[in-house]
């Protein structure tokens, strides 16, 4: 008789408990986080076992050490799950229970669990988000604490380049000496964090093979080399999304609807999203509205200027990173390049 397990995640052990076919419940076994114990409980469960485990910090490893042990893992989404189990109360047992319930009636709200080869290399450009995302915030605070002086650089259209860098040094004396010190060391960790991308980079295309998938998707606008392939590490088979929209709401692009009485209302985005995939696809639509000027006439473009009309530069972002997700789904599963979408006055 197959049992249906759940698995209650913590840092520092899980709770067990097993569900069989007829409903009958097993008493909640407690497993510390100590290897050589959890292998040794792995191997008492019967051959094969399905496994709800709950989305936590340290799950890579329990479901590394599920896979090896010949079990199946299925990675349950915390909050929908939480929604389904209906407790008031709420004890390690319960929610291992529930798990295994979920699993058994085939409601686990799960989640795409990656091969552990894709789990390690995912691991690069998502690193490279983060450092991205680091020098993003350190060129705003540069910006920010010369524009609290008074400071601006007319004619300047990256300040970060090699004339930016120069007339920074010439203003440099214009700041107080303290915050003059701060911008200074702002300036040299910006440079460490640059040469660390270059690096990153330079892995990624050392150890990531580049496909026929990535290819296509380098026809996006704004898509180059590493984001492709950022991309289609975090997406895995495209199959698993039914349309484009579902994977622009996975990809946190597409904002909360609150309609009413025939009144609708658009909030900010989801949070509960894969936040690399939507970096990714932002940065992309980011290269799209640098280089404007030079693609006036792109859907791209035009969408951002549309937008952009009546919102702020960051929404305007977020339509563009919709549509390149949008797209995304529709290259990946056609197999095809990116094509312009056809407006109706030119159908």
């Amino acid at each position: 008789m197959v049992q249906y397990i759940g698995c209650d995640v913590h840092k520092k052990y899980s709770v067990f408990v097993a569900v069989d076919e007829l409903g009958r419940r097993s008493v909640a076994k407690r497993v510390e986080h100590d290897r050589a114990g959890f292998r040794a409980f792995l191997e008492e469960l019967a051959p094969g076992s399905p496994i709800a485990v709950e989305t936590t910090g340290n799950w890579y490893w329990i479901i590394d050490e599920m896979e090896q042990a010949g079990h199946f893992p299925c990675l349950a989404h915390a909050a929908k799950s939480k929604a389904m189990m209906g407790h008031i109360n709420k004890t390690d047992k319960l929610d291992a229970t529930d798990l295994a319930v979920l699993l058994r009636n085939g409601t686990l709200p799960s989640i795409w669990i990656p091969q552990g080869e894709l789990r390690d290399q995912r691991e690069l450009p998502r690193m490279r988000l983060v450092l991205v995302q680091m020098r993003t915030a350190l060129k705003c605070r540069i910006h920010a604490t010369f524009a609290k002086y008074g400071i601006t650089f007319e004619g300047e259209s990256d300040l970060f380049g090699v004339r930016g860098h120069r007339s920074m040094a010439e203003r440099m004396t214009e700041l107080p000496a303290e915050t003059r010190r701060t911008v200074e060391q702002e300036l040299s960790l910006l440079g460490q964090i640059e040469e660390q991308i270059g690096l990153t980079e330079q892995r990624i295309r050392q150890v990531i093979a580049v496909t026929p998938a990535m290819k296509q998707l380098m026809t996006l606008p704004g898509v180059g080399p590493i984001l492709a392939i950022t991309v289609v590490l975090e997406v895995g088979d495209v199959a698993r999304f039914p349309n484009a929209q579902h994977l622009a709401s996975y990809s946190g692009t597409v904002p909360r609807v609150n309609s009413s009485g025939g009144k609708t209302w658009l909030g900010r985005t989801r949070v509960d999203v894969n936040h690399y995939l939507k970096r990714a696809f932002v940065e992309a639509a980011n290269v799209v509205v640098l280089n404007q000027a030079k693609n006036p006439s792109q859907h791209a473009v035009k969408l951002y200027r549309r937008v952009r009309s009546h919102a702020v530069h960051g929404k305007a972002v977020v339509a563009v990173a919709r549509h390149l997700a949008e797209s995304a789904y529709w290259v990946l599963k056609k197999n095809e390049p990116y094509q312009e979408p056809v407006s109706p006055e030119q159908g």
